[in-house]
This record gives C-alpha cells, structure tokens and sequence, in this order.
C-alpha cells in the first residue's frame, strides 16, 4: 500500500507543481495600441505633454485603454491576470466586461481566437482566464478596458512554465492605422475589450490599430491631429462626425486635416459619415442634426475634391450596422452586433485603401 501511494505521489507532483501560479508584471512584455511612450504612465494613451493642453474631458478620457493590448509568448498549462483599474467605473448601459474587464486572445494559424474574459469583482480583481491546456507554446494577447484606466497588470503562469516576448509580429506594429473619433470608436458599448471594431478591425487585418476615440469629444482638438503625426501610419479614420457640431466641421475640420497632410501628404485618410442611428427613426431634431451634419462633411470633402486633393475617401453610413435596428444598446451606441457589423463594413474599404498603397 505504501509503495502505491509513493507512485501516486510522483505521478501528480508535475501536476500539484504547476498548479502553483507565479505573476509577471505585465510591463516586461510588448504594450500595443500607443503612438507615444511618453506617457504618465504606462497604460494611458496621450502623451504627458498634452497635460494642460488637451480640453480637460479629452485629457482624461485618455487615460482609458481603449485599443491597448499586451503581447507575451508561453509554454503554461495555465494563465491568470491580476489587475487594478484606475477609477472602477459603472455605467448604466454598457457592461462591466467592457469597461474594466480584459479580454484574452491566443493566436491560431495566424488568426486571433477568443480565449476568455476577466471579469473584473473590484477595483483589484484576479481571475483565472485558461486552464488545463496542453503544454506547448502559445501566442497571446491581452486587451484592456475600453472605458477605465490601469494601474497595474500582472500574469500568472505555472511556476515550471515560460513566459516572454512574442515571437511572431503580428498584429503587424509597422505601419498602424491610426483612428480618431467619438465615444462609438472609443469602444461604447462593447460588452468586452475585444468587440470594440478597432479591436475587431485589428484581428481582421492583423494590423495594429491605434484608438484615439475620446466619449463625447471627438471635436477636432488641433493637437490630436498633431499626436497623429506623429505615427507613421499606413492610414488615418476620421470618424468625428457623432460629437462635430456642423459649425465645429465647417470650422475645424480643414485645419485638422492639413495638420495631418502637412507630415505626411500621402497618407489615406477615411472620413465617415454620422450613423443613421435607430433613435433618429423617432426623433426629427435627430434626424434634422444627423442630415446636416453628414451635409456639412460631404461639402467639405467635395471642396478638398475640387482642389485637387488626393488618397481621400468618404464612407456614407446607409447600411452601415445593418436595417433591423438592432445593433445598439441605446438607439445610439453599439452592442457586439453592430461592432461586429461596422467591422465588417469597413474592413473592404480599408482593405481596398491599403493596397492601393
């Protein structure tokens, strides 16, 4: 009996060994998603530069992760995530999931494959994302919150596993596309991290995409578009017709976009109509500001037409999250439906755009 129990023992101490979870901090491993380094803190997404320049919402809403994602390669039976968010947000339409939780992706024959969802229980959370796997090295990636900061991001491993930096560059990090919009492109309201249609749009191409989407506040500030110069971007999505008044275009939007071409003259730029959005259907004020304001984009990109100007496109919003009326949460912010449906929207665009270049 003795000598059944001492075989048993050998035979599950691998196990019992790699049960045993030790946290890596996450700053070891490449952070995707960011134009500068430059930053406050590691998991923000404007430069500290901007303190006291940017409008005052504008600055704050960068330190949202929205786009920001972690790579790291291992070998682990097991992966775990302890996180601190930086203000534990609750909002009334959009789940806790998208706000602060984090969304793991592992990459399969060169796709991105949902893994799990960390759930976040406090402003401190840990949570068990995969389990029992087979050990063999994996790509992963992790996205944060579309709607709170991070404080701290550690991953948990088994203490006999490897853990490192990616081995494959992809998502691609040359040449990003670079998006600029509203509180929709910040990612309102995904029910996680990785329904946000950069997000999508990111594992579509497997190209980075960097979220520049500040809620309410996609209002053509002058040194956004200089932050954009910044990157050496393959393409620029102007998507800031939801919170433009049809003044602020009339006014801005020109200086905004000359910004952009002074750097870089080649660049593609995608502007992109307000949406039809279902509450409209019912609401003429809506439906009244909605009109004028893709109005007022269509003359300014016909003016820049009319001058000449090239690598310049514009998508119109008919079809663009479907005709049922279902793809929102609140008849103006997506649900993963219509992310999924304004992903699928664009991505021939973008793809026909990028290899003209």
């Amino acid at each position: 009996m003795k000598y059944i129990c001492f075989i048993i023992i050998v035979l599950l101490f691998p196990l019992t060994a790699n049960a045993q979870t030790v946290y890596h901090d996450a700053t070891a491993f490449p952070l995707l998603g960011k134009i500068s380094d430059a930053t406050e803190t590691r998991y923000e997404r404007l430069p500290a530069r901007l303190k006291g320049i940017s409008r005052e919402p504008v600055w704050y809403l960068g330190k949202n992760t929205a786009g920001l994602a972690i790579r790291f390669c291992s070998d682990s039976r097991n992966i775990s995530v302890k996180w601190e968010t930086l203000n534990d947000y609750v909002m009334n339409h959009m789940a806790p999931t998208g706000i602060k939780g984090l969304d793991l992706y592992c990459l399969e024959s060169g796709a991105w494959i949902y893994a799990n969802t960390a759930r976040p229980e406090a402003k401190k959370s840990e949570t068990l994302l995969a389990s029992n796997m087979e050990i063999k090295e994996r790509e992963w990636m992790l996205y944060l919150p579309l709607y709170d900061g991070i404080v701290s991001i550690e991953i948990g491993i088994d203490s006999a596993a490897f853990i490192g930096q990616p081995k494959i560059d992809l998502p691609q990090r040359t040449k990003p596309i670079v998006a600029y919009g509203t509180s929709i492109l910040q990612g309102g309201c995904a029910s996680r991290p990785g329904m946000a249609h950069t997000n999508i749009l990111s594992r579509m191409l497997n190209r980075e995409v960097i979220n520049l989407g500040f809620s309410g506040n996609g209002q053509l500030d002058y040194e956004i578009a200089e932050l954009m110069t910044e990157c050496n971007a393959s393409l620029y999505i102007l998507d800031f017709v939801p919170n433009a008044s049809v003044e602020q275009i009339n006014e801005k939007a020109l200086t905004f976009y000359r910004i952009l071409r002074e750097k870089h003259p080649d660049t593609p730029v995608i502007f992109i109509e307000d949406p039809i959005f279902p509450r409209a259907g019912y609401n003429l004020n809506m439906q009244n500001e909605v009109r004028e304001k893709n109005r007022a984009l269509r003359a300014f990109f016909d003016g820049l037409k009319a001058k000449q100007e090239k690598n310049i496109w514009i998508i119109p919003s008919d079809g663009m999250t479907g005709s049922d009326g279902e793809a929102t949460v609140d008849g103006i912010h997506f649900t993963d439906l219509g992310f999924m449906r304004y992903a699928e929207y664009l991505y021939p665009k973008i793809c026909e755009v990028i290899k003209k270049q």
